[in-house]
């Protein structure tokens, strides 16, 4: 591996060009990124924005790299990985997939066997800086690929990672679905602000501002999220009502199935998906 990689993409969607994005904004060079995806008017565009290398042909573009995102969609997966096949068998670069519910085993299988490779899970808010990706190595990843990969993502938000595969399908249920669960919260905030007569562009303003206040001060407290609570709390006051009624109506509860309904679609997805390949 050189010592500034050579990263390529395989894929043009809006999470390759989101990482690219971030790359570059966190210092690395253009010229040690290339994409390759197969309509040549959208690569010129992403060439012309970012100043990358681009490419119509996913063997060359494998061949460059030390390290391969592979930003395809699942269901195209194994004819992508089939065809750079032979190339990355013989380049040997570090293999990563952010294409949900494909484990490492079957993507490695379709590479040829043998590849170290890494699965990341990202979610939307990586659009603008601030994913959460929950990472899994396989045996073959050594420790400077782990480095290059959180580098990458880290970019774009934070990384972190998981100890056994099968954990992606909780990060799906938690920050990959995550950012919709926020979002009713907005929406149902809004709605109740606006039956209490705030104009609905006020209260979305307001509402949005809580909640990225709220996460910037979780995020800054050595305090766990309970007693960040509390400390809006005062006795009889309309934070303790507001609380008092979500736990009454099982807010945790509700959470909790929320969760679980999601992790177990995952499951099913991947088994899905696996089945059809």
């Amino acid at each position: 591996m050189s010592t500034s990689p050579t990263i390529s993409f395989i894929g043009a969607g809006n999470m390759a060009s989101a990482i690219i994005g971030g790359m570059l904004d966190n210092g690395y060079k253009a010229g040690d990124i290339w994409v390759s995806a197969p309509d040549d008017g959208h690569l010129q565009s992403i060439r012309k924005h970012f100043g990358v290398s681009v490419t119509t042909d996913n063997r060359y573009c494998a061949q460059q790299a030390d390290m391969v995102v592979l930003a395809v969609k699942p269901q195209v997966m194994a004819d992508v990985c089939r065809d750079i096949a032979p190339v990355v068998q013989n380049t040997r670069p570090l293999m990563v997939s952010i294409a949900a519910g494909l484990t490492a085993d079957t993507l490695d299988e379709w590479l040829g066997g043998g590849l170290p490779l890494v699965r990341v899970m990202p979610n939307t808010p990586s659009l603008v800086g601030k994913g959460a990706a929950g990472l899994f190595a396989n045996k073959e990843v050594k420790d400077a690929q782990k480095k290059m990969v959180e580098s990458v993502f880290e970019s774009i938000g934070s990384a972190l990672w998981v100890d056994e595969e099968n954990q992606l399908h909780g990060v799906t249920a938690l920050s990959g679905s995550g950012p919709a669960y926020f979002f009713l919260m907005l929406e149902a905030l809004e709605e109740a602000a606006a039956d209490a007569g705030i104009a609905s562009d006020t209260a979305r303003a307001l509402a949005i501002q809580t909640m990225a206040g709220a996460a910037e001060m979780a995020a800054r407290s050595d305090q766990d999220p309970g007693q960040l609570k509390r400390n809006v709390m005062s006795p009889g006051g309309t934070t303790e009502q507001a609380i008092n009624t979500f736990e009454d109506g099982g807010m945790r509860d509700l959470v909790r199935k929320a969760y679980n309904a999601a992790f177990k679609r995952s499951e099913e997805m991947a088994k899905e998906l696996a089945g059809k390949q």
